[in-house]
């Protein structure tokens, strides 16, 4: 298990984003469908929760499974790791964001995600022709993607895994710090009405999960295809 995952480019076709998923992955398909997803040459890179509120939670292992698919560790599936290996959490406030689903599976069959879960880093970097992206679900807590890079694969601190998964502060604050040694930093985790970059920071949960609107962001250009951008009115 690494907290951290390197990525090599993609040299055969495109690489793209998408914010949380939440258990819609038909939704997210018929996205992906929409802009011409070649799962034989492109990528798809989620920034994690992948379960949880959503009617197919489960699908999440088959998507996993997928040689295409690469995702990182959100807080919904840290919840899920925290529940099976007794650490601690409110049960209430869990089947509340949606997680009844999984608390209603048996034990062994818990496992079974809590292992793939596992397998999620909390943070990656993808090369692309234009540059290194770097993806985790909520917020970096350091202002240099080196720091983040060394303390996941070195210190393991939770501190730093909480503010990965979990913080909000850059949005509340609209600090537009930018991140070294990256070209943009993919997060989700708190729903925006479009995606929107603060710094080189760009959050991408646009709340596809209830509205059916997943913003897919091309890694290389960093162009949003997913809502396509609006046609012009032809002139008078």
């Amino acid at each position: 298990m690494s907290r951290f995952r390197r990525v090599a480019a993609n040299s055969k076709g495109r690489d793209l984003a998408v914010g949380d998923i939440h258990g819609h992955f038909h939704r997210l398909q018929a996205c992906l469908d929409d802009v011409g997803f070649d799962r034989h040459v492109d990528r798809l890179f989620s920034v994690g929760d992948l379960v949880d509120r959503g009617p197919h939670s489960e699908e999440s292992l088959q998507w996993l499974a997928q040689p295409w698919f690469h995702a990182v560790q959100g807080n919904h599936e840290s919840l899920a790791i925290t529940h099976l290996r007794g650490g601690r959490l409110d049960l209430e406030m869990y089947r509340a964001a949606g997680g009844g689903w999984f608390l209603d599976l048996p034990a062994d069959e818990q496992a079974v995600y809590v292992e793939q879960f596992l397998q999620l880093p909390i943070a990656m970097e993808v090369q692309t022709e234009a540059g290194l992206i770097g993806l985790l679900h909520a917020n970096s807590p350091f202002d240099d993607w080196a720091a983040l890079r060394d303390s996941l694969l070195f210190d393991d601190d939770p501190q730093v895994r909480e503010v990965c998964q979990w913080s909000r502060t850059r949005l509340k604050e609209g600090n537009t710090q930018p991140v070294a040694g990256v070209r943009a930093v993919l997060v989700g985790h708190t729903p925006v009405l479009q995606a929107k970059a603060l710094g080189n920071v760009w959050h991408l949960d646009t709340g596809g999960w209830a509205n059916g609107h997943f913003s897919l962001m091309d890694m290389a250009s960093l162009a949003l295809l997913y809502p396509a951008a609006p046609t012009p009115a032809p002139s008078a």
